[in-house]
């Protein structure tokens, strides 16, 4: 949890919600893990090797799969000067190592911060906001991406999701593979191993609501580190607008690709109005975070 110290604003909600939610998931990961050596005693070396080797990929692995999943491509000042620029005034005015800086293309307009840390961070835009954005309204975008990777969110929400994608796995192969096949009703070690499918998709459900639940807290703390760094909510909330807006403009089919990576974006492709889909949203509402820069605003201009 440990992290270099920048000018951003330190948010102790975000690292008390970070330590209970790797807390609840180290948890449920001990609990998981110990269900399957107690079912599948004699496999014990490879549910420890599988289990062990899944959980490194994951950790040092996943940053990169997600930036090659969202079509990014490092780009070099020459390339893209500009952007460059903004991401350099903002690691000046925020005093953080200098992230790589990549682009996609995509028309979906949108921004996402990948890496481990600050040494291995990538920020990202989209050539589709880099064409509906004004210089400011990026630069508060940048600074909201590079919010997470001072903060160190990015990478607690890389080891969050481990568990749920390694129980999603279970689920599916067990279900597809008939892990209870050749076993009797009888035998407790069959009775076991037929509930393996039932734990896991409980443990599934229950590492991803924790992994929304920190997921909507910690955009609003990057919205609100970005706006008090920049000195410019205004700036992030005609970003913000402007980009959800622009959404519903985006072809469904486009939309869909992106989806699979809300997480990581600074605007979801889709987001749902109703009280079920809020819940399991990974962004807080645009009023919430518009309600929250506006507050900020008022905040800032008082003498």
């Amino acid at each position: 949890m440990a992290r270099t110290r920048t000018r951003y604003a330190p948010d102790s909600g975000l690292t008390t919600r970070m330590v209970t939610t790797m807390f609840l998931i180290g948890l449920l990961y001990v609990v998981f893990v110990g269900v399957l050596l107690a079912a599948l005693r004699g496999s014990w070396p490879i549910i420890l090797v599988i289990t062990g080797g899944l959980f490194i990929a994951q950790f040092w692995f996943s940053d990169r799969i997600a930036a090659f999943g969202m079509g990014a491509r490092e780009v070099t000042p020459e390339e893209a000067p500009e952007l460059h620029g903004t991401v350099d005034r903002i690691c000046a005015l925020a005093d953080m190592p200098k992230p790589r800086v990549a682009i996609a293309q995509s028309d979906v307009p949108n921004a996402f911060a990948t890496g481990r840390g600050e040494r291995t961070a990538l920020v990202c835009v989209t050539t589709g906001l880099l064409r509906r954005l004004e210089p400011e309204e990026l630069e508060g975008v940048l600074a909201h991406e590079m919010s997470h990777v001072a903060h160190r969110d990015v990478a607690v929400m890389t080891i969050a999701s481990f568990l749920g994608v390694l129980a999603g796995v279970i689920t599916r192969v067990a279900l597809w593979g008939g892990f209870a096949r050749n076993h009797r009703s009888n035998d407790p070690v069959g009775l076991v191993i037929m509930l393996i499918p039932l734990i896991s998709a409980v443990v599934y459900a229950l590492s991803f609501l924790l992994t929304r639940l920190l997921s909507r807290y910690r955009e609003l703390s990057a919205d609100r580190a970005a706006a008090l760094l920049t000195g410019r909510p205004s700036a992030l909330a005609s970003a913000l607008t402007k980009v959800d807006g622009q959404m519903a403009r985006i072809p469904t089919q486009d939309l869909r690709k992106a989806e699979p990576y809300n997480a990581f974006y600074f605007v979801p492709a889709f987001s749902s109005k109703e009280s079920l889909g809020r819940l399991l949203s990974s962004h807080p509402t645009l009023e919430q975070r518009l309600d929250q820069l506006a507050r900020i605003s008022a905040g800032l201009s008082r003498p």
